[in-house]
């Protein structure tokens, strides 16, 4: 699929909503000449059972992707492949690159390969979800060899998610971290939220890196398509691109 105007490769994305904002915000920080083919799936309630029964929709997008020969997949949103499990999501990957023979990776493989270049071992963790599935999420990274402090959700409707103000949400964190003495970094779970502008503040308030599902996003593609073009202004990860 390569053309001029990516000639540094091409990723083809996954959204798991129809919501705007972070789609936008990784082709911003992209570097020129990466480029970008999407495709949406229509996640609305945010549930388990929704979460759970998703996974053949996105198939479905993982062929279309593969049919036009982008270097890299990336099906996005974290919850649908976490309640499969750390295992569980491992296989799906492997299924689909042995079937479609490109290279996969998941917000959940992201956020953990994000997590181990930081060297992240103990970490707390947000998200804009709430019942059982933040024990759901911590689960999973717990089998992945981390050990989470806290998983905690910030109580909002799943549709109005992006409605957080950045100020709500860094309050939340930096009540959670000084909660759980002894972590070494901030995961927020989720693209919906705007917040990557207090990526810095928290960095610099609480003195440990941010992991957030945009800027790791960003840092995978660059890894995996061999681009090394550093950014500054959202966090550690960018801009030191370990």
């Amino acid at each position: 699929m390569a053309n001029f105007t990516s000639w540094r490769g091409d990723v083809g994305v996954i959204k798991p909503t129809m919501r705007p904002g972070s789609l936008e915000e990784l082709i911003r920080m992209l570097p020129e000449g990466i480029g970008v083919l999407p495709l949406f799936l229509d996640i609305q309630r945010g549930t388990a059972d929704e979460f759970a029964d998703v996974m053949a929709a996105y198939e479905v997008k993982v062929a279309q992707l593969a049919e036009q020969k982008v270097d890299l997949i990336h099906p996005e949103g974290a919850p649908p492949f976490m309640v499969k499990g750390y295992r569980g999501e491992g296989e799906i990957i492997a299924g689909w690159e042995k079937k479609y023979k490109i290279p996969i990776f998941t917000s959940g493989t992201n956020h953990i390969a994000a997590l181990k270049a930081l060297k992240i071992k103990k970490f707390i963790g947000v998200s804009y979800l709430g019942g059982n599935l933040n024990r759901t999420f911590a689960d999973y990274f717990n089998d992945a060899g981390f050990e989470v402090l806290a998983m905690e959700g910030i109580e909002v409707p799943f549709e109005d998610a992006g409605k957080l103000s950045p100020l709500q949400v860094y309050s939340h964190i930096k009540r959670s971290f000084l909660a759980h003495p002894g972590a070494e970094g901030i995961y927020l779970l989720g693209s919906a939220w705007r917040v990557l502008d207090i990526i810095e503040t928290l960095e610099q308030d609480l003195q440990v890196p941010v992991v957030h599902p945009v800027t790791a996003r960003c840092w995978e593609i660059q890894k995996r398509l061999y681009v090394r073009e550093p950014i500054a202004g959202y966090g550690r990860l960018v801009a030191e691109l370990p």
